[in-house]
């Protein structure tokens, strides 16, 4: 009997149309998610841990993002890009482990004094590495044959002899380079130091938060400096570290133009999330004058990222993470969602200031308006006209004499799932209540920001619900983020509420969100 086989040709097609036929199962598969976000940045497949934004850059009239995602060669970058802060290309993979890296993490991009973009990571297994671009893409990245430009001795850190004493400083999480004074400067971080040395040996002079300076002429040979600033425990608790440092001047408006005379100091503790520290940079140390927090009852927001565009201003995203269980997300498909961006800049009285990216109207449509609305204490209003889970909500009231001000939203008939936003005047503190979100999986918890209304100041909130994250701004000063799974598919409802005093509404705008994300 004469044996049959396939041709190259017929092979190759047929290796082609798998491929075509996988795509297209993938995507219907994760269309039909009712919790993977429509208009948040999400990894267009597979399981993203970590998922941390990095190397973030603003060139040649593009936004240009990397991310962590993981391929058969372990944790490496992903690279996207956008002209809108809204609409993203993914571009090919740029930076993989080899060459001595185990894996690639955290760490920053600028463009250096010969106008050349260099990346700053953390090339696990060797120390922190630089790469660089020449092409306008930024497609291609090489790295250096000088790397690693600062030697771990130990996994994240370094121990070196000097002048007969031992030297011990991070080489992980390596900050964005920056010029001054024709040096170039870099931070690291501290997690592992801080582990070993101050949690596990007990010294206290690595207990809490600090991250390490280092300086170069060249960015092949760096000189460690010093610490560079000193944590207090009024802020920060002595178990809590100092990862994914970026440090900036701090714009004067949201528009952008000249940096204002105050640095922002933005990291993660691996225990608390995204935190920072406002304060003055003088004489190669990091004074802090204001403590911040972006996280809470949780670590949930983590791992933040910025860059500086062409007209000044300071754009942020961070690494929403997912609340769901393990399995849960292997099943899924898909887990690495971005918090929406947000402009950061300082306040006139010193404190930081953030708001979301305008450009992110651009997915606004099927506008609704409502004005002087009334709800009686202790009662709730219904509004029929406004609904969804990819939704935009715009609030302002007064509030004097309101104990507690709020909407229910992903609300299902008869309330059953429903998550709560509210504003306590009494407290003055921001909240997402989570704990009726969800019959299934997720946090059932309540998230709690400190936020003071000035005598006679309005509440003006921005409410973003994008199916299972819920992020929302007020008043130009304070952030809160949750993520919800309602298991019904009916949990679109939205309804105001009042809680010890009458509200009266003086504006509700609402906008349904269009997607972003291809699918």
């Amino acid at each position: 009997m004469k044996s049959w086989s396939l041709s190259e040709p017929q092979k190759k097609k047929t290796e082609e149309q798998n491929w075509i036929q996988s795509a297209r199962q993938l995507r219907k598969h994760l269309l039909k998610d009712l919790h993977r976000p429509r208009y948040h940045l999400v990894t267009p497949e597979g399981i993203c841990e970590p998922f941390d934004p990095n190397a973030a850059l603003f060139w040649k009239g593009r936004y240009h993002l990397m991310y962590i995602l993981q391929t058969e060669k372990g944790h490496s970058y992903a690279h996207i890009s956008s002209r809108d802060l809204v609409h993203w290309h993914h571009h090919g993979i740029p930076l993989e482990p080899g060459d001595g890296d185990q894996m690639i993490f955290s760490g920053g991009a600028f463009v250096d004094k010969d106008g050349i973009p260099t990346l700053s990571y953390w090339g696990v297994g060797r120390g922190i590495c630089i790469a660089t671009s020449k092409d306008d893409d930024l497609e291609r990245w090489d790295k250096s044959p000088h790397n690693p430009v600062i030697r771990e001795t130990e996994k994240g850190l370094a121990v070196v002899r000097k002048e007969g004493t031992d030297v011990v400083y991070g080489a992980a999480d390596p900050s964005a380079v920056w010029m001054r004074d024709g040096l170039y400067y870099m931070l690291t971080g501290n997690l592992l130091v801080l582990r070993e040395y101050g949690l596990k040996r007990k010294i206290s002079k690595h207990l809490g938060d600090t991250a390490y300076l280092f300086s170069s002429h060249d960015m092949e040979q760096w000189e460690y400096l010093h610490p560079f600033y000193e944590s207090k425990r009024m802020w920060t608790q002595k178990d809590e570290d100092n990862m994914c440092p970026d440090f900036f001047p701090l714009p004067s408006s949201p528009d952008g133009g000249p940096p204002s005379d105050r640095h922002l100091m933005l990291f993660i503790s691996h225990n608390r999330g995204c935190q920072y520290y406002v304060g003055r940079y003088e004489e190669d140390r990091f004074h802090p004058e204001v403590h911040g927090r972006m996280s809470w009852v949780d670590k949930a927001f983590f791992a933040p990222e910025t860059l500086i565009d062409d007209r000044g201003r300071r754009i942020m995203w961070a690494w929403i993470h997912d609340g769901r269980r393990q399995e849960t997300r292997k099943v899924s498909g898909w887990s690495g969602t971005l918090s929406l961006p947000r402009i950061l800049w300082l306040g006139k009285d010193g404190t930081l200031r953030m708001a979301p990216a305008p450009e992110l109207a651009l997915l606004r449509y099927n506008h609704r308006r409502r004005e002087d609305l009334f709800v009686p204490a202790d009662e709730e209003l219904s509004l029929t006209e406004v609904s969804g889970n990819t939704i935009e909500l715009r609030v302002e009231l007064k509030g004097s004499g309101v104990h507690q001000f709020g909407l229910k939203v992903a609300r299902s008939p008869g309330g059953i799932e429903e998550t709560l936003v509210l504003y306590d005047f009494t407290g003055e503190q921001l909240k997402i209540d989570t704990t009726k979100s969800s019959l299934g999986e997720g946090p059932k918890s309540i998230e709690s920001a400190p936020l003071k209304l000035d005598d006679g100041e309005s509440l003006k909130l921005r409410i973003f619900l994008d199916r299972s994250v819920v992020e929302v701004f007020a008043n130009d000063r304070q952030a809160v983020m949750r993520r919800i799974y309602p298991t019904s598919a009916d949990a679109r409802e939205v309804i105001l509420f009042s809680r010890g005093a009458s509200s009266r509404v003086s504006l509700l705008e609402a906008w349904d969100m269009a997607p972003s994300n291809p699918w």
